[in-house]
């Protein structure tokens, strides 16, 4: 599942998809917006293209780290400090794989995907580039 929403998103129903019988490992990666002195971020997505760039990094990271699942949901739209901004879930034969794959994706995702945040705080915001 590749998802990019509005909506908050359940780490656990992305977790029991990615179960199977012959993965011996699932690694999660919880991304959340942190404090650095803003009220809230705003992210914002160029959809179809993020979409279609986070399917091709899915595909390579199933096929060159050997994953059994990866899942990848991102948000959009105003979130508040602590809240969840970026879910990805690999699961694999072996702990090696599912950590390889899912640091992929994250670093992947960050270089590649049209996706930006706004840091809106007290003193004003400002664009600050990728998510």
């Amino acid at each position: 599942m590749i998802k990019i929403t509005e909506e908050d998103f359940s780490l656990d129903e992305m977790i029991k998809r990615a179960r199977s019988k012959d993965a011996g490992a699932i690694v999660t990666f919880l991304g959340t917006v942190r404090d650095d002195g803003m009220e809230r971020m705003e992210a914002e997505a160029f959809r179809e293209a993020a979409q279609a760039e986070l399917e091709a990094i899915q595909e390579e990271a199933m096929s060159r780290f050997h994953l059994m699942a990866a899942e990848i949901v991102h948000r959009t739209g105003s979130l508040a400090v602590g809240e969840s901004i970026v879910a990805i879930v690999c699961s694999a034969g072996h702990r090696e794989e599912a950590f390889s794959g899912c640091r992929y994706i994250i670093e992947e995702l960050k270089k590649r995907v049209p996706l930006w945040k706004k840091e809106v705080g007290r003193d004003g915001e400002r664009w600050v580039g990728r998510t």
